[in-house]
C-alpha cells in the first residue's frame, strides 16, 4: 500500500508514533549514530516492537525524526500568526529555527549515515522552511511591521548563518543575541530629513 493510501493511524498509535519521533530526535542529537533504538523506544515509553513496526530500520527513524522536525517548524506558522502581531510570529518562529537547527546539529553523524545509504532525509526541505519563512515575511511586510525590501531568501541565509556558527547548546545566548540583530534590521526606518 503506498503513503497516499494509508489509512491515519488511530490516535494512540499517533502519539506513540510522535512520542518515538521526539525520542529520536533527543537521543540521536545526545549519543549520535551510536544510540541504541531500544533507549529510543524506553524513552518514548513504548515497547521496541512499537518502535520497529513504526520504523523498521535505524535510517528510516533517523529519517523520519529529522522530517518531522521540518514539519514541526513549517506547520507552527498559522498558528504562530493567529496569535501574534507579523513581526512578533516571526521573532518567535526564528527562535523555534534555531531549536531546529541545533537538533540537526545534534543529528548530523546520523544523518550521514542516512545519506551515505541513499536515502535523503533533507528532501524538500529547503523549499518548505524557506516557504514558512517567506509566510511570515510577507504577513510582517504587509502589516507594515517589517522592511518590504528585505528577500525571505536573504533572510533564510542569515538564520542558515546564525545556525552554522550558533546551533549548538552552549552557543544559545549568542544565538538570541544574533538573531536579535538581524531582526531589528527588518524594522522599517522612517525616512530622513531633508
Amino acid at each position: 500500500m503506498s503513503d497516499a493510501t494509508k489509512r491515519p493511524l488511530r490516535a494512540d498509535a499517533q502519539r506513540n508514533r510522535d512520542k518515538i519521533l521526539a525520542a529520536a530526535v533527543r537521543v540521536f542529537s545526545e549519543e549520535g549514530l551510536d544510540a541504541h533504538l531500544d533507549r529510543i523506544a524506553r524513552e518514548a515509553g513504548v515497547g521496541s516492537g512499537t518502535l520497529y513496526r513504526n520504523f523498521p530500520t535505524r535510517e528510516a527513524l533517523i529519517e523520519a525524526a529529522y522530517r518531522n522536525e521540518v514539519a514541526r517548524l513549517c506547520d507552527s506558522v498559522p498558528g504562530l500568526l493567529a496569535e501574534h502581531p507579523p513581526a512578533e510570529a516571526l521573532r518567535a518562529w526564528t527562535r523555534r529555527f534555531i531549536d531546529y537547527a541545533t537538533a540537526k546539529f545534534g543529528m548530523a553523524d546520523a544523518l550521514r549515515a542516512v545519506v551515505a545509504s541513499g536515502g535523503d532525509p533533507y528532501g524538500d526541505s529547503r523549499e518548505l522552511i524557506q516557504s514558512a519563512l517567506t509566510a511570515l515575511m510577507d504577513a510582517g511586510a504587509a502589516a507594515g511591521e517589517i522592511r518590504s525590501d528585505i528577500r525571505s531568501t536573504d533572510m533564510f541565509a542569515a538564520l542558515a548563518g546564525i545556525a552554522l556558527t550558533s546551533s549548538r547548546p552552549d552557543q544559545r545566548e549568542q544565538a538570541e543575541r544574533l538573531l536579535d540583530l538581524v531582526l531589528d534590521g527588518l524594522r522599517p526606518t522612517a525616512p530622513h530629513p531633508a
